[in-house]
């Protein structure tokens, strides 16, 4: 076997203690009401267990800059320093509000490319996004109108489209795209928070979902892409303005809010990875579930070159991990 051809390093079965060890910290604050307190456990075990992985990281998508709160911020460097050099996306929570108030859906999620590969937002935390599974990859146009598209989806998967599920966030925002989803003969889920899982539930065929449409945030979109790039699904995008300040604030930076942002926008490699935890149960994975001196997590492990995508159910030894851990299981 030549050097060209030797199996190249999976940093995906690393990123994995990562999103295991947020999901076993902020399992913990389930249904206690407390958000801040839930988001500051993952954020702790993620950057303790980041800092152990042989990499030269550096924050793209993270929690804004960094400032006196516990967060992994923008900029923020991770890792032990040594090559490979690459862009981290994290999301410790991806749904802090159904975790704090007990409700379904939550996972922790990260992902990794190569520097300088993956989309930077900037100030512009919202988009437009559809995002669909691969029977309908090269068929949707975000710039096209929703009849369209469910059609077209429709067709490219041999079904009608009162056979489509849509996935859209519930939020006031989308009433108007609900309305016409409606009228189109389509059926809706609605889902409270997390459209990283939405996105994702597109390329797995036992949940029913064949696209996600609508606002959501701009980071959860470039998570959602390195997601899709392994699992052969794809979203666009357009970066949305709240009001007139993220109007301006996008334009001097020099954002264009009437770009189409393809796989390749968000971020502009193959070679990513991927991993998701349960926190709470929902319909892409199963919670945390914890027992006598012990818990059970159910993870997604995703590598972009490959198209790989692991499904890994994993036993923990609280009591062991105590001994060598300095994160509060």
């Amino acid at each position: 076997m030549t050097v060209e051809n030797r199996p190249t390093r999976n940093l995906a079965l690393e990123l994995v203690r990562v999103t295991e060890a947020a999901a076993l910290a902020a399992g913990r604050f389930m249904g206690r009401g407390d958000k801040v307190a839930a988001d500051r456990a993952a954020v702790n075990a993620m950057r303790l267990v980041l800092n152990t992985i042989q990499m030269n990281g550096v924050v793209v998508i993270g929690e804004g800059e960094k400032d006196e709160a516990p967060m992994l911020y923008n900029g923020e460097k991770l890792g032990t320093g040594e090559p490979p050099d690459v862009d981290i996306a994290i999301d410790p929570i991806d749904g802090t509000r159904p975790l704090a108030y007990g409700l379904p859906g939550s996972i922790s999620t990260v992902a990794l490319a190569p520097r300088g590969t993956m989309f930077n937002p900037g100030p512009i935390v919202y988009m437009h996004k559809i995002a669909v599974g691969p029977q309908a990859k090269g068929v949707i146009d975000i710039n096209a109108p929703v009849e369209e598209n469910l059609i077209n989806i429709a067709r490219a998967k041999g079904e009608q489209v009162k056979d489509l599920m849509v996935v859209i966030l519930d939020r006031p925002r989308h009433q108007e795209l609900i309305a016409e989803v409606r009228r189109c003969g389509a059926r809706i889920r609605l889902i409270p928070d997390g459209d990283v899982a939405g996105a994702m539930m597109t390329c797995i065929p036992e949940s029913g979902v064949d696209v996600l449409l609508g606002i959501g945030g701009t980071p959860e979109g470039v998570l959602a892409a390195c997601a899709l790039r392994s699992m052969g699904g794809e979203i666009q995008g357009k970066l949305y303005a709240r009001h007139e300040q993220d109007y301006r604030a996008g334009r001097e930076k020099g954002y264009d809010f009437d770009r189409v942002l393809t796989m390749d926008d968000l971020v502009a490699s193959e070679d990513v990875f991927f991993a998701a935890t349960g926190v709470t149960s929902g319909e892409l994975l199963k919670g945390v579930d914890y027992f006598a001196d012990g818990a059970r997590t159910e993870s997604l492990v995703m590598r972009g070159l490959t198209g790989t995508v692991r499904h890994i159910i994993a036993t923990h030894r609280l009591r062991k991990l105590d001994m060598i851990s300095a994160i509060q299981y």
